[in-house]
């Protein structure tokens, strides 16, 4: 019996109530009763949690259900938008699917003047000509893309 006060040291912890008590085995009948009596049952405390350590586990539980819920949010909005019919006019065109020249003003010719009172016009090299230029907003089809199918996916390799 001379493990047994080394034993019980190394059981006590702050976290234990009551360190476990090794019964004697004295008795004839604690030999037959292998059920330990309540009290050398050992019990654990309730933590105490001060209130830093309540603040960053909550700070915790808000940034994993932020960090989930922002991207769930968007792919919800994706699939909504997908399913709707966008016939939101462009704004730059005005619904044309063409923008003017801004070199010519739409035109399709450039006037330089050479000097002496002398003109040159010739084709813009802007347009070829034309005057206008498909819209780059709207890619020509005259509709608004909506916010998220804005985004493309360029390669920079």
């Amino acid at each position: 019996m001379s493990t047994a006060p080394s034993l019980v040291a190394r059981l006590h912890s702050p976290f234990l109530c009551c360190p476990l008590k090794l019964s004697s085995s004295s008795s004839p009948k604690s030999r037959f009763n292998h059920r330990p009596s309540p009290l050398s049952y050992p019990s654990i405390k309730a933590i105490d949690l001060d209130q830093n350590t309540v603040v960053a586990v909550s700070v915790g539980l808000v940034s994993v259900a932020v960090g989930i819920g922002i991207p769930v949010f968007y792919e919800t909005q994706i699939d909504n938008a997908a399913k709707r019919e966008n016939t939101q006019a462009c704004f730059p065109c005005s619904g044309s699917g063409a923008q003017r020249c801004r070199f010519c003003l739409g035109s399709g010719s450039v006037t330089v003047e050479l000097g002496g009172g002398e003109k040159e016009v010739s084709a813009c090299i802007n347009c070829d000509g034309a005057g206008s230029l498909t819209c780059t907003t709207c890619q020509g089809t005259g509709i608004q893309p909506r916010y998220l199918d804005r985004r493309e996916f360029k390669d920079d390799d």
